[in-house]
């Protein structure tokens, strides 16, 4: 590692506390986390090891989670939730398996997960000085990002091209003061092999979705196939069970309270190094925003689907995206509001600005940090009703006008000579985004796609002044007809409904589409002046802020001296800490495992409270076969832990002292939702189906103990 790779390595990490449950870690630092005094009993190497197998090799990414192998046969075991979209594509008013769940007894009858990838790790770089050596010099920050964008897209093609199911990504870590190579093997064939009724794998809906106590079954077994030669490929009949380096074993001791628990996974985003400004912007405008059109729109699909089945299931997986969100934005709103988080981040940064004043040479480096963020927030308020709406039309106002869109950006970058584009822009996207519109279009409702249009025109219409997009004005100050009736025009003289129309349209020019006179296209077409002023609007504003973050982050490590993890950002990251209840409110303690018992509990025989007549049948017979816990006398359904985590993290193995799997982590809890912005040790926990009920739904309910045999299960264990 170069000098300078080493000294950034040595300040991100001679300092790390011995408090390892805050933080989603690199692989790469976990060697400073203390691991064995907490408690670990195998060597880190046996986590993380670039030169020979280590189980960090049997995670994979999955979609927009996480999934785990868990046999030699390619087995995989992920979250219900993650697994939804693949079941929702799958399924019909005829084979519901939303409902119903799935299960394949043998290997032929494993069904293809439409539309699903699985990402393998094979190899991580640190690529910081090359990449910071293409933007040595150059001032303008616009230009450096270029600059940046195109040496990083070199690097990624030139490991691409050496085979097709390779998969290269270089990614900032601390807003770009490091850069990380990540090279993934893909795979493209994933089938489903068993996946719980709704009634267990979603039981208790959006009720107790982020709430404890928890009594979900949020699980699901799916297989990775590759070629007959171990490649990546797409479906086909000829591809094999993949045999991956590394696989999971079940644990076969009880879990307890207090053990230590360690996990692996590719958390989304987090924000924990922004400034008070972030997070007001987001408290006050972004969330609320959020919140009420998510609102909106999960009526309308409830309202237009109430009798309708397969419409029911078309929208299923957009509506179970939506209602998370919404639940997880209005916790974040409920989280700051109560605990003055804003307050607190400007009391904060006041006392930041104390100690940068008291030192000539801090003031002249740091001085203007804080306002010069200030200022370029300033700039999003001018616009942020506008931007608002723009945002909404451009991706939640229908699947059709959201692909006039997509095929308009692209058409419009493709037009630019070719040193001009953005360099992730070219021939082979274009092809990915056709092979793959063939699940936005099986998920089509138009019912749903109109009322989501015309909801966008009457946000539009109710700008006023400078907000106002005036490039939508020959629909909304149209005399003739109002909007529910041009919505309907549209939808009735567009080809777009058709998928190879719709395809027809990427590779095509600007002129070529607009020639085309399609009502969704002619919309994004007038709308693209004010369009690209937004876009640049924000690109300046993204390539200044982050200058500044990355700045603050040096601030801030020159402040405190404290251990410094990169926020979240899609990567695989390391997190760990001791199964533990927590206190939510005065008086009250949540234990940090939950029953069968609970479950039976709650049933109402009503949605979302409506366990299977299989399951409660078991529950009145005792039948738990080898499943029960001893200190519990009941099989365990979830556990608290203290691992820190957030979204993609679901479906990520959990896994005990030993490295075996003893739960699926699948959500966090409401009290602590902030939990991206900062870290509550007292509070913040993360969720998990105990691995014990997985392997008790699955032999006893499901009827399928071939699978836990696959596993390596013995017959007698716990």
């Amino acid at each position: 590692m170069k000098n300078y790779l080493l000294t950034l390595f040595v300040l991100l990490t001679f300092v790390l506390t011995s408090v390892g449950q805050e933080g989603m870690w690199l692989l790469t630092q976990i060697d400073n986390l203390n691991l064995e005094e907490k408690g670990l009993q195998i060597e880190t190497t046996d986590i993380y090891n670039p030169d020979q197998p280590a189980l960090y090799n049997a995670i994979i990414q999955l979609g927009g989670g996480t999934a785990s192998f868990v046999s030699p046969d390619g087995l995989i075991i992920t979250n219900h939730h993650v697994a939804f979209g693949a079941l929702q594509r799958a399924a019909s008013a005829e084979n519901d398996y939303l409902t119903n769940g799935f299960l394949a007894r043998n290997r032929v009858d494993e069904i293809e997960a439409p539309g699903y990838e699985a990402r393998s790790l094979i190899e991580m770089e640190d690529v910081t000085s090359e990449i910071l050596k293409a933007a040595k010099g150059i001032d303008d920050p616009l230009e450096r990002d270029k600059k940046i964008n195109a040496k990083i897209a070199k690097i990624t093609d030139a490991i691409e091209k050496k085979a097709d199911d390779i998969q290269a990504r270089v990614t900032a870590m601390y807003n770009g003061k490091q850069y990380i190579l990540f090279v993934y093997k893909v795979f493209k064939d994933i089938r489903i092999v068993y996946a719980p009724p709704s009634s267990i794998g979603k039981y208790g809906g959006d009720i107790d979705n982020w709430m404890w106590p928890r009594h979900t079954g949020d699980f699901s077994f799916l297989r990775v196939y590759c070629t007959p030669e171990g490649n990546g490929a797409g479906f086909s009949e000829d591809n094999v069970p993949y045999k991956p380096k590394v696989w999971l074993k079940a644990a076969q001791e009880d879990l307890k309270d207090g053990d230590f628990t360690f996990i692996m996974g590719y958390p989304g985003t987090t924000t924990r190094y922004r400034t008070s400004n972030s997070a007001n912007w987001n408290l006050k405008y972004n969330y609320p925003f959020s919140i009420d059109n998510f609102a909106t729109i999960i009526e309308l699909m409830d309202d237009l689907t109430k009798d309708d089945l397969e419409g029911k299931i078309k929208v299923a997986g957009m509506r179970a995206g939506l209602a998370n969100a919404m639940k997880n934005y209005q916790g974040k709103v409920d989280g700051m509001t109560n605990t003055n988080y804003v307050g607190d981040k400007i009391e904060y940064e006041k006392k930041f600005a104390d100690w940068v004043n008291s030192d000539p040479l801090r003031k002249e480096k740091y001085g203007n940090i804080l306002s010069d963020i200030k200022a370029e927030y300033k700039v999003l308020y001018k616009t942020k009703d506008r931007d608002n709406v723009l945002g909404y039309i451009q991706g939640l106002a229908g699947t059709e006008l959201g692909v006039a869109s997509y095929a308009f950006m692209i058409a419009k970058e493709m037009d630019k000579p070719k040193k001009e584009r953005n360099p992730r822009i070219n021939e082979s996207l274009i092809e990915n985004i056709k092979a793959g519109m063939q699940y936005q279009y099986a998920n089509l409702y138009e019912p749903l796609d109109k009322e989501l249009l015309a909801m966008g025109l009457n946000m539009a219409n109710e700008l006023q002044g400078s907000q106002r997009i005036v490039a939508l004005d020959y629909i909304l100050n149209d005399k003739s007809r109002t909007i529910d009736e041009y919505v309907d025009w549209a939808y009735s003289t567009s080809k777009l409904n058709d998928l190879e129309f719709a395809r027809s349209l990427f590779g095509k020019t600007v002129d070529e589409l607009v020639a085309m006179n399609d009502p969704f296209i002619n919309i994004i077409a007038n709308i693209e002046p004010v369009v690209e002023e937004s876009n640049k609007a924000s690109e300046i504003f993204a390539v200044n802020i982050i200058d500044l973050r990355k700045l603050y982050i040096d601030a801030l490590y020159d402040w405190k001296g404290t251990n410094m993890y990169p926020d979240a950002n899609s990567t695989i990251r390391f997190t760990s800490g001791p199964v533990k209840g927590y206190v939510p409110a005065d008086a009250v303690w949540y234990n940090p495992f939950t029953s069968l018992t609970g479950v039976i509990d709650k049933d109402k025989n009503v949605e979302p409270f409506d366990a299977p007549d299989g399951l409660t049948e078991l529950y009145k017979k005792k039948d738990f076969g080898q499943w029960v816990d001893p200190e519990l006398n009941d099989v365990p359904v979830a556990f608290l832990h203290q691992c820190d985590i957030t979204g993609g993290n679901s479906g990520s193995p959990v896994m005990n002292a030993k490295g075996e799997i003893i739960g699926v982590a699948f959500d966090g809890n409401y009290e602590a939702m902030i939990s991206d912005w900062q870290y509550d040790l007292e509070k913040q926990r993360t969720i998990s189906v105990d691995m014990r009920y997985v392997l008790f739904v699955t032999e006893k309910f499901g009827d399928a103990g071939f699978i836990l045999e696959e596993m390596g299960v013995p017959s007698v264990g716990y």
